[in-house]
């Protein structure tokens, strides 16, 4: 399965600054059982009614709960939660 955060920070988060520790943190998931691809993506526009950070997760449905209480997540929350204006989180089938 897909599964996919999209975010939003907070106006005048310069999350470009903090982009490789982001990346760094996403890429630990991949050492949990069941987790096989991860792709952080940065947004190319800089329209006000656009979000910024795209985080694309390929796992196996099983891998989802594992995901939810694992260190990297945490930390990612830990980190960043309070810069969040808002988020879309959207789980598919791969193709």
């Amino acid at each position: 399965m897909k599964h996919y955060i999209i975010v939003k920070f907070k106006s005048g988060f310069d999350y470009m600054s903090f982009l490789e520790d982001i990346k760094d943190i996403f890429a630990q998931t991949l050492e949990i059982e069941g987790v096989s691809g991860v792709d952080v993506k940065k947004s190319n526009s800089e329209r006000e009614n656009r979000y910024d950070l795209m985080i694309e997760m390929t796992m196996e449905k099983s891998a989802l709960p594992l995901y939810d209480i694992s260190e990297p997540h945490i930390l990612w929350k830990k980190k960043y939660g309070e810069f969040i204006e808002k988020k879309a989180i959207f789980d598919c089938d791969s193709f």
